[in-house]
């Protein structure tokens, strides 16, 4: 029952393959590290690959045949992408899923203060985190600021290698006695990960003269006022490029490979994809780290609402058949899975582990104690997925999420099954998840995108 590692099957062409797959993926890494500007650099490669706006259809009134490539876009936070099939709707769509946000520290709508010369944002952090992981770090700014006329400035301070970093200080461990008695959850508290970010006074100003200073610079660089926090969304996380990992260059390290890895690969099968007979869908979607809640998160009716103008715009949209092709489509809920680490063997139980370089992992259940929240997908879904990854030669593995009654985590795919469509969650194993840097394999990476390209040609 062992898998094989993959990376012991390449060719140099596979390999030649599977290197310029992870450049391009560094990349999208290096200009994606929001939501915002995950779908700004998704609806590029689309137009670039013959995607229309699918909005500017339905203005004009246009019909969509087999063949035809439209993408539509949610609140500029979410894509769906979908590529027109010989056959009807109604026989069901072959969805690929993945979200594109990640977990981060964000600014509180109220923050920025001053204490004792030193200037700081107040934060709340977002997604699950090991609150300690993030202090002493280069830290940058992303996110927009909206203004009262309708203005929104986009925000980046800290990638460029002129620009300064910000961050969050740690107390020394000289006088960290007491600290270091303290659980790992209790080291550093959420209240206190405050970003420091000036010290210099503005001449002139006897009061929180250094505050004031930030405030110039903001209005001088970016045109925006203290006031204009209130309608600010700007995410802090980690500064500077993905990199290569190992001195063999084997693994990717990034900032928001959960769930970025798998947009990416689900984004190129996508794109790569031309004549289908069941019509092919991509999702990427914002909120997963915080439940899948709200206007752009899966339990939103983007989703559905989008389906339905695609149908209408094919010819076949009834109710009814709306609900027909959601019963009867296929989806792989594309998400991480946590890499077996030796240096932590006892969280895992290791004949059901994922492990780096065999491969894209099939969850058939995630959860938590006895599957609370899980999909679950049917057995007969599995089979039929392993027949076409084993038909196109695709390295996969299975694997649950640590022992049992360790812990756990869950996915979009219960979502999606409430339409009941058959769905498993897929994706790529992680070293170090919701880390400020994690760590993929090459080999995992190159291996989800085939995954993903034949499921959408073959399910």
């Amino acid at each position: 029952m062992e898998r094989k590692n993959a990376w012991k099957e390449y060719n140099e062409i596979q390999l030649n393959s599977l290197r310029e797959l992870s450049e391009g993926y560094k990349g999208f890494l290096d200009n994606g590290k929001t939501e915002r500007e995950c779908v700004k650099q998704a609806v590029c490669m689309a137009e670039a690959h013959g995607f229309r706006n699918l909005e500017e259809l339905i203005e004009k009134g246009e019909k969509l045949n087999a063949g035809d490539k439209v993408y539509a876009v949610n609140m500029k936070k979410g894509i769906m992408m979908f590529t027109i099939g010989e056959e009807c709707m109604t026989k069901g769509i072959n969805i690929l899923g993945a979200h594109i946000d990640s977990p981060r520290i964000d600014l509180k709508q109220n923050p920025l203060y001053e204490d004792n010369d030193f200037a700081y944002l107040d934060t709340h952090y977002y997604g699950g985190i090991k609150k300690y992981q993030w202090v002493t770090l280069p830290l940058a700014m992303h996110g927009v600021v909206a203004k009262k006329d309708g203005t929104v400035i986009d925000v980046v301070v800290g990638e460029d290698e002129s620009d300064p970093v910000v961050g969050i200080s740690d107390l020394l461990i000289h006088l960290s006695g007491e600290q270091m008695q303290k659980t790992a959850a209790k080291v550093i508290e959420g209240e206190d990960l405050n970003i420091l970010i000036g010290s210099q006074p503005l001449q002139g100003e006897e009061k929180e003269a250094v505050k004031a200073g930030i405030v110039k610079i903001l209005k001088e660089k970016y045109d925006f006022e203290e006031e204009d926090f209130l309608s600010a969304e700007i995410e802090i996380v980690p500064a500077g490029k993905a990199r290569d990992f190992g001195l063999d260059r084997s693994m990717v390290m990034g900032y928001g490979q959960d769930d970025r890895v798998c947009s990416y690969t689900s984004l190129m099968a996508m794109l790569e994809v031309e004549k289908v007979k069941k019509t092919a869908c991509c999702i990427l979607v914002d909120k997963e780290e915080i439940g899948s809640v709200g206007a752009t998160g899966m339990e939103s009716k983007f989703f559905e609402n989008t389906v339905a103008e695609v149908m209408n715009l094919v010819g076949c949209y009834s109710d009814l058949n709306l609900r027909r092709a959601l019963k009867n489509s296929k989806m792989l809920s594309s998400d991480v899975s946590a890499a077996f680490d030796p240096i932590y063997a006892g969280a895992f139980e290791k004949k059901n582990s994922a492990f780096f370089g065999r491969g894209v992992v099939f969850n058939k259940y995630t959860g938590a104690r006895g599957k609370s929240s899980s999909n679950d997908a049917n057995a007969e879904y599995v089979g039929e997925v392993r027949r076409i990854m084993d038909e196109n030669g695709v390295f996969f593995q299975t694997a649950e999420l640590g022992k049992v009654d360790f812990g756990g985590g869950g996915t979009i795919a219960y979502i999606s099954a409430l339409y009941d469509m058959n769905v498993i969650d897929s994706g790529v194993a992680v070293l170090s998840m919701h880390a400020p840097w994690e760590i993929t394999s090459k080999a995992d990476i190159y291996e989800a995108y085939k995954a993903y390209k034949a499921f959408l040609l073959n399910a």
